[in-house]
């Protein structure tokens, strides 16, 4: 490496605290040991299906240090059709088989030698039993991930070969490079068990991390029907000009319009949860404004990840977004599946990324994304 290397990279201010928003680190379990040497403060780790929930805890639980994590537990849009719907009153789950259930929330319906390779389904009020009860038994534990993903396509199911050939570091339950089948999950399933979880996080007022793929008007739909009736009162554009220059209503989010509904940690349970995090979000620059409406009873963040967000056609789209935010919602994150070196070369380049399109310091910007995880997290 040279001097000038060397240089750049000591220039990074992890000093300051550098917070994941999103990973994976479960997925591959070996690396888990690599967390107490990273640079990251802390990794706001995602639970996504049957296979990781325990893992995320035990990940927890094993670390010294345990500011080094902070756990989340919820069921991916890809894993929803492994759910069982007996919450919804429009549906007969007492009735319904196993064959039945996946004719019914995959399209196309798939035929009963591809339903015989998929799991039986879960009740969804047993997952959100448990899910309860470790969130219960991690204070500050949020509930992630969970979503909607209208591209999403079930995996082809397992062969012999396939076994003989797959990663034996890797947490099953992953597509690990299967070929795509032409089933997805119907939208309508999706949403019943995206509002059951951020119904739990309401509930014991938990923070959410959001998957959304081709579908923010859905997700945006589906938050809406939680916070019908709780809008928060808000003061007329006309009083907030007077409060605020331009430059203070971007940079402060309508924060004095927040105010007038504080929340506190000892109030009773809510029907939607009181932060929401769009991960590595996609959507257009134009949406942002329902996302972010002072009426929102729940405060909506952002988090931007190389993998994701700069990897592809839509990074102009992107760029707009993170120029459009205000300073108060943004938020950094990896999308990795293991934890180490990649981990935070991949957090430092998203950093010096938004650093860079906002216009801050670097140890400005560290300083400001530090602030935001802690208030998504914590209120």
């Amino acid at each position: 490496m040279s001097q000038i290397e060397s240089q750049h990279v000591s220039d990074f201010p992890w000093h300051l605290g550098v917070f994941d928003a999103h990973c994976h680190p479960t997925d591959t379990m070996s690396s888990i040991d690599e967390i107490p040497r990273m640079k990251a403060k802390t990794l706001t780790i995602m639970g996504t299906r049957g296979e990781d929930q325990d893992l995320v805890s035990q990940t927890t639980m094993s670390l010294s240090d345990t500011a080094r994590v902070l756990p989340c537990f919820g069921w991916h849009p890809w894993f929803s059709h492994q759910l069982l719907d007996d919450l919804s009153h429009s549906r007969d789950s007492e009735t319904e088989n196993k064959v039945s259930h996946y004719k019914n929330v995959l399209t196309p319906p798939p035929d009963d030698q591809f339903i015989a390779a998929l799991p039986d389904p879960k009740p969804l009020s047993q997952l959100i039993s448990e899910t309860r009860k470790r969130l219960r038994d991690h204070p500050a534990a949020l509930v992630g991930e969970v979503g909607l993903d209208k591209a999403f396509r079930l995996p082809k199911a397992w062969t012999k070969t396939d076994m003989e050939g797959r990663d034996a570091s890797m947490t099953p339950g992953s597509r690990e490079g299967r070929a795509l089948t032409p089933h997805r999950v119907q939208l309508d399933h999706q949403k019943a068990v995206l509002k059951a979880q951020l119904s739990l996080a309401g509930e014991l007022r938990r923070p959410v991390s959001v998957h959304s793929v081709q579908a923010h008007g859905a997700v945006f739909d589906t938050f809406k029907s939680l916070w019908s009736g709780h809008e928060r009162k808000t003061s007329s554009r006309r009083e907030r000009r007077r409060r605020y220059s331009a430059t203070d209503a971007h940079t402060q989010s309508d924060a004095e319009d927040q105010k007038q509904s504080p929340v506190r940690k000892d109030e009773s349970p809510l029907p939607y949860p009181p932060r929401i995090c769009m991960h590595s979000y996609s959507g257009p620059v134009e949406q942002l404004r329902q996302f972010l409406s002072p009426a929102n009873p729940s405060d909506v963040y952002f988090s931007f990840s190389t993998v994701i967000n700069f990897n592809g056609p839509s990074s102009q789209r992107v760029i707009e977004v993170i120029k459009a935010l205000p300073d108060d919602r943004i938020l950094i994150e990896s999308d990795l599946h293991t934890a180490g070196q990649q981990m935070d070369d991949l957090l430092e380049e998203i950093a010096r990324q938004v650093c860079e399109l906002r216009g801050w310091s670097l140890d400005d910007g560290v300083r400001r994304l530090a602030e935001n995880w802690n208030r998504f997290v914590f209120g």
